[in-house]
């Protein structure tokens, strides 16, 4: 029988003078995706101090509690780890980052010369989100990359350019479904073939990119065998 019901679970009258109560403090604030409301919503951080009430009224201390998330919305609580899962926004601009990057390593890795090349490369940043891109704004920033990373047009995929890929693709990664993961692969694949064949340095950028993904290697292979096939 559970303390302070009785044995037909009814509420005793010991349960109704004694208790447990909350006091929250708010310790911090911000924006994140609410899994309850399925969208961005404005939240507080909360620790608690318990104490056993009598009558209602608060006398002895009983712990604490927390830290919890509160949303300002539903106001239901969840663990601090809710904040790992980026907001739709935060998402989005990954995603946006991500395809970006991948094209630009790609056109490094020999297409930048290629009028196919280029214009598969802005449909794709376009479509993820960068409206404004141009053909000649990508060729520029290709330069630009090779002068950072040291690299020469056409060469396999360097430990700078790596790195660029890593940092784009690594935070992404652990948000998206598998099927999320090869539609940016693919992505990168299709610029690519644009201009004929994969080169060796093509393919070693996109083997960089699967890693990064997180898609093992034989899932590459068929992934760029596929992206060769008419749909």
């Amino acid at each position: 029988m559970l303390p302070g019901r009785g044995r037909d679970g009814r509420v005793t009258g010991l349960s109704r003078i004694l208790g447990t109560r909350t006091a929250w403090t708010a310790v911090g604030d911000g924006a994140f995706f609410c899994p309850r409301c399925g969208g961005d919503r404005n939240y507080q951080r909360l620790t608690g101090r318990r104490r056993l009430t009598v009558l209602g009224m608060p006398v002895l201390p009983r712990g604490t509690s927390g830290p919890v998330v509160e949303c300002a919305a539903c106001r239901h609580h969840y663990g601090t780890d809710v904040l790992d899962h980026p907001t739709t926004t935060r998402f989005s601009a990954m995603l946006r980052d991500a395809v970006h990057t991948i094209a630009l390593a790609v056109l490094a890795a020999g297409g930048a010369g290629s009028r196919a090349a280029l214009e598969a490369a802005t449909s794709a940043v376009r479509a993820a989100g960068f409206d404004d891109c141009t053909e000649e704004q990508l060729a520029a920033l290709v330069e630009a990359l090779e002068a950072d990373t040291g690299r020469i047009t056409g060469a396999p995929c360097g430990p700078g350019l790596a790195i660029e890929l890593h940092e784009a693709l690594d935070p992404l990664a652990p948000h998206l479904a598998a099927t999320g993961r090869e539609s940016i692969l693919l992505q990168g694949a299709r610029i690519a073939l644009a201009d004929g064949p994969y080169t060796p340095a093509e393919r070693d950028v996109l083997a960089t990119v699967g890693a990064a993904l997180t898609i093992c290697g034989d899932e590459v292979t068929r992934l760029l065998v596929a992206a060769r096939t008419p749909s």
